[in-house]
């Protein structure tokens, strides 16, 4: 199949022959549907997230910015910097252990207690997501009892990205989810961020935040348990083994990472792996892609909890935009899923209600339906 019979269906319901056969012929290509460049090597991908000077996030075109204005997210060099400075601290790995690992087992385990008795359930949005949303509304000084409404605020503005990605007009309800979020941001956080930075870049800033700690994570943990549950031997190595269980979420990652592209700005005329990029051509990086590189990972769409290089996924990027939440995202997989392998020793995928992973941007289940009795 070429670049240009490549289809949005394609992409978003299995990508990864699509992508592999283009990582083989052509690693960098023109692909009509997405209207850009893009990226599958592991090796161009380190390239393009590294060098910002040549591809850049600060561009009218990118999609998040485009729903809550400038931030981390989309500027880059000094400008990125002094956006980023006011939040790392929290997310330092002492940090996150201190401050995050006794509340996110304590809210897993009233997530599964909710769970429990019913012996059926749907785990993306009765688990990974309530349990993200908790953790990063906290982080950012907000309420418990603010996630159900940050929860639907994060999926009008979710809907609002994907929605431009994939050409459309953004959605009335993305900008309105975003005012109310803003007001409650600007009404009672507390965050030593905000008096370092003007209302408008401290909203931003938090709606990445948010965005990331709940739509990554979310995603990160029901790939997590979706893998384990689809492949038996793996599972009963973790039980046997719970020390196994980060390496585990490690591979899930590589496999399917929640971010599956991102988007970058050609800033000049470039040379990458033999394609001639033009000034302000869109260049997307398939993380999905190039952490499926058989020159990097053997036998690449194999499901190993034990393979040694897993962690060298790129599926937090690479460069100046590494996911500042990384530490966070791990602490709260590795004590969820663990909890919830614990408490529901018979957990198995439902037969009746399959739950596939689906999405061109980022890529979850969209219902991860479960069984225990």
């Amino acid at each position: 199949m070429s670049a240009a019979d490549v289809t949005l269906e394609q992409l978003d319901r299995d990508p990864h022959p699509v992508l592999a056969g283009l990582r083989e012929r052509e690693p960098v290509a023109w692909l009509p549907a997405l209207d850009g460049w893009l990226v599958t090597s592991y090796e161009l991908a380190l390239e393009v997230m590294r060098d910002f000077e040549s591809y850049t996030v600060d561009d009218r075109r990118f999609s998040t910015a485009q729903v809550i204005g400038a931030s981390m997210l989309s500027l880059d060099g000094e400008p990125h910097a002094r956006h980023r400075a006011p939040f790392v601290a929290p997310f330092r790995p002492g940090s996150v252990r201190e401050q995050f690992a006794a509340e996110a087992a304590a809210e897993a385990g009233r997530l599964i207690d909710a769970l429990a008795p019913e012996g059926r359930g749907e785990l993306r949005r009765s688990f990974a997501g309530p349990l993200a949303a908790a953790i990063i509304t906290r982080a950012l000084g907000l309420d418990r009892d603010d996630v159900v409404d940050v929860l639907g605020w994060y999926d009008s503005i979710v809907a609002a990205v994907t929605a431009i990605t994939a050409g459309e007009a953004m959605p009335s309800a993305g900008r309105e989810a975003f005012e109310a979020l803003r007001a409650r941001l600007l009404a009672g956080a507390t965050s030593a961020a905000h008096v370092q930075l003007s209302d408008d870049q401290f909203v931003s800033n938090a709606a990445v935040l948010l965005f990331g700690g709940i739509e990554t994570t979310e995603g990160m943990i029901a790939n997590a348990i979706l893998h384990l549950l689809e492949h038996p031997d793996a599972l009963a190595q973790v039980r046997d083994d719970p020390g196994l269980l980060a390496a585990a979420i490690e591979e899930s990652l590589r496999l399917e990472p929640a971010a599956a592209v991102i988007d970058r700005y050609a800033t000049r005329d470039a040379q990458l792996g033999g394609a001639s990029i033009a000034r302000c051509d869109l260049v997307r990086v398939s993380i999905a892609a190039a952490n499926r590189d058989p020159e990097v990972f053997s036998e690449p769409d194999r499901f190993d909890p034990r393979r040694s290089s897993a962690r060298g996924h790129l599926a937090f990027a690479q460069g100046p935009h590494v996911c500042l939440g990384i530490h966070l995202a791990r602490l709260e997989a590795r004590i969820g899923i663990g909890l919830l392998l614990d408490r529901l020793p018979a957990l198995r995928l439902d037969p009746d209600r399959p739950s596939p992973v689906r999405g061109i941007v980022f890529r979850k289940p969209p219902a991860l339906n479960v069984v225990w009795r």
